[in-house]
């Protein structure tokens, strides 16, 4: 067979797939929640004060940033659960 990884019967191989679907798609839903909400909260603060815009915004990267890392540890896993590494 030409690709043996895409064989009708391989069902370990249908199962990483899943499991790695699963893992970058509920891994990633956290992420984009936290990111809207420090967004919103930056908008709604510099609303309220202009002045403050550049320590809120510099403030909104740092959150944007570490929500991010948890959405690159769902892809590394998701990565090692693909290729049978974990």
């Amino acid at each position: 067979m030409l690709l043996p990884l895409l064989a009708p019967n391989d069902m370990e191989f249908a199962f990483r797939l899943v499991a790695a679907g699963l893992a970058i798609g509920l891994g990633t839903i956290g992420p984009g929640i936290g990111v809207g909400l420090v967004v919103n909260a930056a908008l709604q603060a510099i609303g309220r004060n202009p002045d403050a815009a550049g320590q809120v915004t510099i403030n909104m990267f740092l959150g944007i940033a570490f929500a991010e890392g948890l959405g690159i540890f769902a892809l590394l896993i998701s990565l090692l659960i693909g290729f049978k590494i974990l």
